[in-house]
């Protein structure tokens, strides 16, 4: 912790499969805002992003959200679902917002809110990588293309083709038999891109989609996917500066009951 930090200052972090997040809010100036990978060690990680931080309440959330109430008794430590952090950081960001879609690591969350901001409905996807940034992630290795470019690399397309399977080992299968016939990589990543927004829009309208769409987690930093639901959706998601801040800023936000100023 950092004595010279405010003290009445307030956290959130949000642990989840692939990085951590952290947000300090102050009544009065402006927030902090950290993140580290998750690793193998995530409460290492976690104790790297407090030693930075003095405040009276941490909120946790995500994955590791009981991990770290139980290993960091020295503050007072409180945790909600990553359902309730996101509700609270997108409307918080964006109070036009009425449904808000997360797509991270390791899942999937589409969340339909009221006028007032009140969680009406949701729907996760959690039980396998499909659809989420981790198939993103293994099939950009596959066609061996950098994570951070596979989204403007399958812009390059000059084809669009359909991608039959969403299992990221037949994906992984059928992508390297159109490679083997010859189709180009481009091609097959804006194919693999398409799948995920099927998949998810299919979700958006389980949970009854009501514009305004707020668009967070990291795979809201592919160009590819935004473009995608713009055309699927006939709109633009909104996207947030930092996306992938959203969930810990929705925690700190309930730590102080939403009262301070827009970060």
């Amino acid at each position: 912790m950092n004595p010279d930090a405010p003290s009445d200052s307030l956290i959130g972090i949000d642990i989840g499969s692939r990085s951590i997040e952290l947000v300090e809010l102050y009544p009065d100036g402006p927030s902090r805002r950290l993140k580290v990978p998750t690793t193998f060690d995530p409460l290492g990680q976690c104790r790297k992003l407090m030693d930075g931080v003095n405040g009276s309440r941490v909120i946790a959330t995500g994955y590791g959200r009981k991990l770290f109430a139980e290993n960091f008794r020295q503050v007072e430590v409180s945790t909600i679902t990553e359902i309730q952090a996101y509700a609270l950081g997108a409307r918080f960001l964006h109070p036009e917002a009425r449904t808000v879609l997360d797509i991270g690591g390791q899942d999937t969350k589409v969340i339909s809110l009221s006028e007032s901001g009140k969680v009406l409905k949701f729907e996760m996807n959690d039980r396998c990588a499909a659809g989420t940034g981790k198939f993103l992630e293994f099939m950009a290795t596959a066609l061996q293309v950098l994570l951070e470019s596979f989204g403007d690399f399958a812009l390059r397309s000059d084809r669009r083709i359909q991608i039959s399977s969403m299992c990221t080992v037949f994906a992984e299968s059928e992508a390297t038999s159109l490679m083997a016939r010859g189709e180009r990589a481009e091609n097959i990543a804006m194919g693999l891109h398409m799948a995920i927004v099927e998949r998810t829009t299919a979700m958006l309208r389980r949970v009854g989609m009501t514009p305004p769409l707020v668009f967070a987690g990291g795979v809201a930093h592919n160009p590819c996917v935004v473009r995608l639901f713009e055309e699927k959706l006939g709109q633009f998601p909104i996207v947030p500066h930092d996306p992938d801040m959203v969930g810990a800023l929705g925690a700190a936000l309930y730590a102080g009951n939403g009262v301070f100023h827009r970060v």
